[in-house]
This record gives structure tokens, C-alpha cells and sequence, in this order.
């Protein structure tokens, strides 16, 4: 008969200690490292992110719009505002009716008619508003 040897093999843990650790490509060690720069790049980021929340943006000003400067009434006052002779004739025909309505509507028409028209009149020249047309 033949004499048969037997192979042992080592258990794990013993292959484990005493094998040697296996080489590593190339291409597996750039990989790792592109991962960790990789990472390392969208942690600053994050960081940088983190940042700009927390920095408190100021307020954006309101822009003022240019205005036309206000024209002078020839006096030197206040500017002039203008009406139309159709506002002017309403203004009257509303202040002639509240006059007679408040005579209970027996007063003359035309005086009152008259004297709505030079109080209007004189309420337009006080606030510096000329008729048009």
C-alpha cells in the first residue's frame, strides 16, 4: 500500500496571521484615493455652504425713482394744478344744490347758482388751481 500523506491546511485564524496580505492593483489603490479626494471636495463644499447660511446677507436698499421737479406758479409758490371747465361747472352745480337744499329748495336758483360759482371760484384761486379750456 501507499502511503498517502495527509495535507493540513491551516484554520482561518492561523491563515489569517500568517498569510501574506495580497497585493493591491494599481487601479484599486487610484480608486480609493479619487473617492477620498472626491470626498473631501463635497465636505468643503458642505463646509463652505454651512457658511453662507449662517453670514447674514444685507438688506437690499429700495432704488428711489427720479420725479420730475414740481413746476412754479409764477408767484413762486406752490405749484399749479390744473381743471378742466367741465370739473369746474360740476364743483359749481354741487355747491349751488347743497345751498338750496339747505334753504329746504325755496331760494332762488340763480342766486344760488351765483354764489356757488364765487365761492367755488375763490376755494380754486386759494388752493392755487387754474381752469383749462
Amino acid at each position: 500500500m501507499a502511503q498517502t500523506t495527509k495535507k493540513t491546511t491551516p484554520s482561518k485564524k492561523t491563515a489569517a496571521k500568517t498569510a501574506e496580505p495580497r497585493a493591491v492593483p494599481a487601479a484599486a489603490k487610484k480608486k480609493a484615493a479619487a473617492r477620498k479626494a472626491l470626498s473631501k471636495k463635497t465636505a468643503a463644499k458642505k463646509s463652505v455652504a454651512k457658511k453662507a447660511v449662517a453670514k447674514k446677507t444685507p438688506a437690499k436698499k429700495k432704488v428711489a425713482v427720479a420725479q420730475a421737479p414740481a413746476r412754479k406758479a409764477a408767484s413762486g409758490k406752490a405749484p399749479l394744478r390744473r381743471i378742466t371747465a367741465d370739473e369746474r361747472q360740476r364743483l359749481i352745480a354741487e355747491a349751488a344744490y347743497l345751498r338750496g337744499e339747505a334753504q329746504g329748495f325755496l331760494s332762488d336758483e340763480r342766486q344760488d347758482w351765483l354764489l356757488a360759482e364765487a365761492e367755488v371760484d375763490a376755494r380754486l384761486a386759494k388752493a392755487g388751481v387754474k381752469v383749462r379750456g
